[in-house]
């Protein structure tokens, strides 16, 4: 354990229409980026903030489409989330890849994970360059708990745990 950690593991999916190399044709990407840097930033408007690092494929994505949707998992899901953060979505689907599902989301052109005990759904309503990573601030238009379940946090490496009971 260190000082900051453990902190919770949500894994956020985006979307966005990319042009495809040599191509002058758009395709739709789906993608979903493991985090742990997130919080909440104000109640009234309800906004959410995740911080994403400048080398990651979900960044050009979120920037493109100015949405994306926050996923808590439960802990029983750790291998699929460890899974989603040592993998790039710019050569796989991770949805498909990692076993995870997705349903489209209710207030946003983006997918949700379906597997999530609950989710926000956040239009950016700014960003903040801070070093190596981009911090973006989501209203928040949906959000809804699923079902209670125990959560993942990430203490380092490949460790996790979860919330006590």
């Amino acid at each position: 354990m260190s000082l900051i950690n453990p902190r919770q593991t949500v894994l956020v999916s985006c979307r966005a229409n990319l042009r495809k190399r040599f191509s002058e044709h758009e395709e739709v990407k789906d993608n979903i980026i493991t985090l742990d840097w997130h919080m909440q930033t104000s109640f009234q408007p309800m906004l959410y903030a995740i911080s994403v690092g400048k080398t990651r494929y979900s960044l050009e994505l979120i920037k493109k489409s100015k949405v994306f949707v926050v996923n808590f998992m439960p802990a029983n899901l750790k291998d699929k989330v460890l899974f989603c953060g040592r993998n790039s979505g710019e050569a796989i689907d991770k949805f498909s890849a990692s076993g995870l599902h997705k349903e489209e989301a209710n207030s946003i052109d983006c997918p949700r994970v379906v597997e999530a005990v609950g989710y926000l759904e956040c239009e950016v309503i700014s960003e903040v360059e801070t070093g190596d990573h981009v911090i973006f601030i989501g209203k928040v238009i949906k959000s809804h708990l699923k079902k209670d379940a125990k959560r993942v946090f990430h203490i380092t490496g490949d460790s996790f745990t979860t919330t006590l009971e």
